[in-house]
Parts: structure tokens; C-alpha cells; sequence
């Protein structure tokens, strides 16, 4: 597959782009986490934009990499989870929440912070399109993540605010929990979900 110059300089801006954006996501879990009481994460090394302690070989290479051979329309991956023990927060509901929330809420900081970037880089076109993957890329992440299946962030927010017993039920989902994601990714059902909300916050930011 051979790609013009063009093409390369837009999947460069894309893959850096999703880069940040997973890294951010798992710093903002790290640093939230230690905020709360729980140091794991930053004597683990993974308080750090440094990409290479974030790299998981399936989530940040594999996965876009396929998606970028096979021409698809979206750009998608993960970083390795950072470490974090819940016991030792000091408050354990709220810290399990404003933990897990962190990631979600950092992509969506992101996205906001980019468009702002769009709307005040005039005509420059690189700067334009950086942003526009800012915005989009991390809008994608903010949403995904909030999906309630084990092991993402949303089931962390769920089962945090579940009763302990009901809490303990929704955890027996994470071991299936990637294979249920896959399904729901195959038969369009993720993008049913996903795709409004996608679209109606990305026009509120952009206006497009």
C-alpha cells in the first residue's frame, strides 16, 4: 500500500494524536488516584507523558495499527491500565469514583481544549487538522470508556455506586466483558450507542 505525502503527514497527526489522548487518560487515572491516597501509579513510574511505560502491545500498537491497514474510518486504541490499589484511599467510594471518572473526563478536557485550538488557528491547515483529531479522537475515548461493561470506566462508576452485594454480581461480567465489547462492536449495536452522542457534542464543539 503505498500512501502520498499528503496521506502520511495525516496518519502521523493521527496516531500521535490517539497517543496523547490514552496516555493523558491513564495519567489522569494515576494522578487522581494519588490525589486520594494511593501512590501506586507514581512509584509504578506511570505518572509521565514518557509514552513508553504507557505502550501495551495489543491496545497501542496491534489494534490502530490494524485499523490504519485496513483503511478504516476510525482510529482506535488503549494504553496498559495504570496500577491502582483502592484500599488505600482515604475515602474508598469517592475515590473509586473520582478515579474512575478521571480518564473519561480528561478526553473530554482534551476535546474542549482543541476545539478552542481549531477555532483560533485561522487558516494554518496542519494546526487545523491536529485539532480536529484532538477533538474527535478524544471525544470517541471520553464516550467508549463510559460504556458500563467490565473492565471500562463506566462499570468502575456503576459498580462504585452499587450496593457492595450488587456490586460484587456486576463484576462477574468483566471476565467476558471484552468478548461482550467485540460483539457489540460487530453488530453495529456500539455505534448505535456511541454515534449520537459522538455527534451531537462534536457539532456543539465544532459546529460541523
Amino acid at each position: 500500500m503505498s500512501l502520498s505525502v499528503p496521506q502520511l503527514f495525516d496518519l502521523g497527526l493521527r496516531v500521535v494524536m490517539l497517543l496523547f489522548a490514552v496516555i493523558i487518560h491513564e495519567v489522569a487515572h494515576g494522578y487522581v488516584a494519588w490525589r486520594f491516597g494511593d501512590p501506586t501509579a507514581r512509584f509504578a513510574g506511570r505518572l509521565t507523558l514518557n509514552p513508553l511505560p504507557h505502550i501495551d502491545p495489543v491496545g497501542t500498537i496491534l489494534v490502530p495499527g490494524l485499523l490504519l491497514l485496513s483503511g478504516s474510518g476510525v482510529i482506535f486504541g488503549w494504553a496498559k491500565p495504570v496500577p491502582v490499589n483502592p484500599m488505600n484511599f482515604r475515602n474508598l467510594r469517592a475515590g473509586e469514583l473520582a478515579v474512575s471518572a478521571a480518564g473519561p473526563v480528561s478526553n473530554l478536557a482534551l476535546a474542549v481544549l482543541f476545539a478552542a485550538l481549531l477555532h483560533l488557528g485561522g487558516s494554518n491547515l496542519g494546526l487545523a487538522k491536529l485539532a480536529y483529531y484532538g477533538v474527535s479522537i478524544n471525544l470517541f475515548l471520553a464516550l467508549f470508556n463510559l460504556v458500563p461493561i467490565p473492565p471500562l470506566d463506566g462499570s468502575h462508576l456503576v459498580s462504585a455506586l452499587l450496593p457492595y452485594r450488587l456490586a460484587r454480581l456486576y463484576g462477574h461480567l468483566e471476565p467476558f466483558g471484552f468478548i461482550l465489547i467485540l460483539v457489540l462492536f460487530y453488530t453495529g449495536v456500539m455505534s448505535l450507542l456511541l454515534m449520537p452522542p459522538y455527534i451531537f457534542l462534536r457539532r456543539l464543539l465544532l459546529g460541523f
